[in-house]
């Protein structure tokens, strides 16, 4: 009968983490191995889901994101492994790049914005106009 206080789960032990990591990946990544015995579940499953998982991002615009990312936090790990997990989902070399400059272009733009302290409100609300106008257009367009 439900208590309503969480319920623990069976805690899979570091050897079977690393078995179901070798079996999806072929080896147990060494980044893996200092992560502690008490997280060591947590964070595989996090990964898997997240990283190989069907969620609501198609697999292949989640590692664009991750490129995107990883560029902009400067993280040569991360990139690598966002890119190579990108081709694996199907990203072209041409979305791959396209990624990066999307970073390059937002982290530009960010870094103007706030450099010049603009007014946020001001800002959300002619965003919100453009928004509104180009929705407009699409609906006018369509009909």
């Amino acid at each position: 009968m439900p208590t309503g206080e969480p319920q623990l789960q069976d805690v899979m032990t570091r050897t079977e983490v690393e078995a179901d990591i070798r079996e999806t990946l072929g080896l147990v990544l060494s980044f893996f191995n200092d992560v502690p015995d008490e997280l060591i579940e947590h964070e595989w499953v996090a990964m898997k889901t997240l990283e190989l998982g069907e969620t609501h991002i198609p697999n292949k615009y989640k590692e664009l994101i991750g490129i995107a990312v990883s560029g902009a936090t400067r993280c040569r790990y991360c990139v690598y492994f966002h890119s190579e997990a990108a081709r694996l989902f199907g990203a072209t070399e041409e979305e791959i790049a396209e990624a990066a400059l999307m970073a390059k272009h937002t982290m530009g733009w960010s870094t103007y914005l706030n450099a010049l302290d603009l007014d946020y409100d001001t800002f959300v609300a002619e965003i919100d106009q453009a928004a509104s106008y180009v929705r407009s257009q699409a609906a006018a367009a369509a009909a």
